[in-house]
């Protein structure tokens, strides 16, 4: 019985001394989440959120864009001042929209792209 005892006790002293190594191994693993997190989610975000903005920038007047709301109009004007673009709809109808709600500004592509030989 009092071998067991003092078994018990050695498993235990051996225990505690070895928390050391898995507690780095434990941060080890909690700063590779984060990196990882901060590679696959954060990083490509701020990447669109750039792109976005810059896109934004870009605007000029005749530019056929996208709204939020899902209306596709050509910009007529840019107030900076204010952050509003004024969206020629067709047939005389303008809007006035807010620039952080131009989703995309939509390339002309043609309709038949293949090459004839």
């Amino acid at each position: 019985m009092f071998i067991s005892i003092a078994h018990a006790s050695a498993d235990a002293a051996a225990a505690t001394g070895s928390t050391g190594g898995m507690l780095t191994s434990n941060l080890l693993m909690i700063l590779l989440m984060v990196v990882m997190f901060y590679l696959l989610l954060i990083r490509p975000q701020q990447r669109r959120f750039k792109e976005h903005r810059d896109m934004l920038d870009a605007l000029k007047k005749g530019d056929k864009v996208l709204t939020a709301g899902g209306l596709i109009g050509a910009v007529d004007s840019i107030d900076t001042a204010n952050g509003e673009v004024v969206v020629d709809l067709g047939n005389g109808l303008k809007v006035t929209a807010l620039r952080s709600t131009i989703q995309t500004r939509i390339d002309p592509k043609p309709a038949n792209d293949t090459v004839k030989k």
